[in-house]
C-alpha cells in the first residue's frame, strides 16, 4: 500500500521532527498528571461507573464527571452530558446562556465553523426556528489579522457599540487556512473584553483544543466554554456527549437550555454506565498526543512532498488539525480515499462528496472509525471548494496515524497499489 519512495521520505521527517515529538510528550506528561491529581481529588470509584434508567437523578457517575470537568477545564462549573449530540450543540447552548434577546454576538474570530451558521442564524437558510437571530440575538464579526492573530483594536471598537453581550472565540481553525488560537491569546482577548465591561461573557468554542496545551481556556479568563466527548477529551473511548465548563450561572443556563429550564443538570439517564467516559478522559493527554504526533508526521512530510501545510511541523500547535493544500479536487477526492483505505474500520469504502447538514457546500469525509464521525480517531475532510484544502487530525495510536498518512501520500503520488 505504501511506495518505496513515501517509506524512504518518512524516514527523513521522522529524523526530523524527532525534537518536536519529545515536547509533544512532556506535554501529555503534564496533563496526564493532571486528570490524575482530578481523579484522587474527586475521590474517583467504581461507584462512579453505575448506570441510571428513568430520569436518572442522583446519578453519581454523571455529576462527578462534570465536577472533574470544571476541575480540568479551568472554571468554577461544568455540566457533562451524553445528551449533547454533538460539539455543535454544546456550544448552542453555551451562546444562548451568554446572551439575551436584543443583545449582539460578536465573533472576534471570523466566521464561526459551518455547522453553526445555522444556530447563529446566519446561514444560507436565513434565520432557522429557534436560532439566535430568532430570539432577537444580532450578529457582527471581527476578522483575524493576516498573520491569524486578534485585531484587538478593532475588537476594543465593537465592543463600544454597548449592544454585545457576548464575545465569541473559535479556538480552533475550523475549515480556515488560519492558525488555531493560543490559550495565552484567548487570554489577552479575555482580558480585552472584561476591561471594556466585565458584564460581556466570553465564550470559547474549546473544539479539538483540550489537552494540546498545559492550560486550558478557564484557566485564561473564559467565562464559559464547550466541547465535544467524540473529539479530544474523550480519549477515544466516550462514544457521545460533550461538555459545558464555565461560572455557574452560566453553566446552570446552558443546562436548562439543554435539558428543561428549573431541571438542567440534574436528569439524564445512563443505563449502560459511565465507565467508558472516566476511561475516556483519563485517557484523553496521551491520545491527543497521538494526534499531535501524527499532525507533526504529516506537516514535514507533505512539505518534503511540495505542498503547503499549515501549521508547519515546528509551529506551536493550540489543537490537533493540519491543513494540507492540495489545490485541485482530484488530488482531495484521492487523498481521502488514502486515508479510508488505511482505517481499521470500512477500510474498503470510497468516499464521496456530498451535501451534508449545516454546511454550504458539499463536504467529503474520510473516517473509518470506532466511534461514528469520532475526529480524535483519524480523520481528513474538506469542503469541496477551493484551494480544496484537506484537514486531517487525530490518530489513537501514532503508529497507526503514520501509516495512514503514508497510505495517503502513495494515493496522492500515483505509487498506490
Amino acid at each position: 500500500m505504501i511506495s518505496e519512495k513515501i517509506k524512504e521520505l518518512s524516514h527523513c521527517a521522522l529524523n526530523e521532527i524527532d525534537e518536536q515529538l519529545k515536547v509533544i510528550d512532556e506535554i501529555a506528561q503534564i496533563n496526564t498528571e493532571k486528570v490524575l491529581s482530578a481523579f484522587w481529588k474527586l475521590r474517583i470509584s467504581d461507584s462512579c461507573f453505575n448506570g441510571t434508567t428513568g430520569y436518572g437523578y442522583n446519578d453519581k457517575g454523571r455529576e462527578t464527571m462534570s465536577l472533574l470537568m470544571a476541575e480540568l477545564m479551568g472554571t468554577p462549573a461544568a455540566v457533562s452530558s451524553t445528551g449533547f449530540v454533538s460539539g455543535t450543540h454544546a456550544i448552542t447552548c453555551a451562546l444562548f446562556a451568554s446572551l439575551r434577546p436584543g443583545q449582539t454576538l460578536l465573533s472576534v474570530t471570523g466566521l464561526p465553523y459551518d455547522t453553526l451558521h445555522n444556530a447563529i442564524g446566519i446561514g444560507s437558510c436565513g434565520s432557522l426556528r429557534g436560532s439566535l437571530n430568532e430570539y432577537d440575538i444580532s450578529y457582527a464579526q471581527v476578522d483575524l489579522l493576516e498573520d491569524g492573530s486578534a485585531d484587538k483594536k478593532a475588537i476594543k471598537d465593537a465592543l463600544s457599540s454597548g449592544s454585545v453581550g457576548a464575545v465569541f472565540i473559535q479556538r480552533s481553525r475550523g475549515y480556515k487556512a488560519r492558525r488555531a488560537l493560543s490559550v495565552s491569546e484567548i487570554g489577552e482577548i479575555c482580558d480585552i473584553v472584561h476591561g471594556a465591561d466585565k458584564n460581556i461573557n466570553v465564550m470559547v468554542d474549546n473544539c479539538y483544543g483540550e489537552f494540546v496545551e498545559i492550560i486550558e481556556p478557564g484557566n485564561a479568563g473564559a467565562d464559559i466554554i464547550a466541547g465535544s466527548y467524540i473529539k479530544n477529551p474523550g480519549g477515544g473511548l466516550m462514544p457521545r456527549g460533550g461538555y459545558v465548563a464555565g461560572r455557574e450561572d452560566l453553566v446552570d443556563a446552558a443546562s436548562n437550555r439543554l435539558t428543561v429550564p428549573g431541571i438542567g443538570a440534574e436528569v439524564g439517564a445512563l443505563p449502560e454506565g459511565h465507565r467508558l467516559m472516566y476511561q475516556g478522559l483519563f485517557t484523553a493527554p496521551h491520545t491527543v498526543a497521538q494526534a499531535l504526533k501524527t499532525a507533526v508526521f504529516a506537516a514535514k512530510l507533505f512539505e518534503l512532498l511540495g505542498y503547503k501545510v499549515h501549521p508547519l511541523w515546528n509551529d506551536k500547535r493550540s489543537d490537533i488539525i493540519q491543513m494540507i493544500q492540495l489545490g485541485n479536487p482530484e488530488l482531495l477526492l484521492r487523498f481521502c480515499k488514502g486515508i479510508q483505505s488505511a482505517a481499521p474500520v470500512d477500510s474498503y469504502v470510497t468516499p464521496i462528496a456530498s451535501e451534508m447538514p449545516g454546511y454550504d457546500n458539499p463536504v467529503i469525509m474520510a473516517a473509518g472509525t470506532f466511534i461514528q464521525g469520532a475526529s480524535i480517531e483519524l480523520s481528513a475532510d474538506a469542503p469541496m471548494r477551493e484551494p480544496y484544502n484537506v484537514f486531517l487530525q487525530g490518530a489513537l495510536t501514532f503508529e497507526s496515524g503514520k501509516i495512514g498518512v503514508m497510505t495517503a501520500a502513495s494515493c496522492l503520488h500515483r505509487d498506490y497499489l
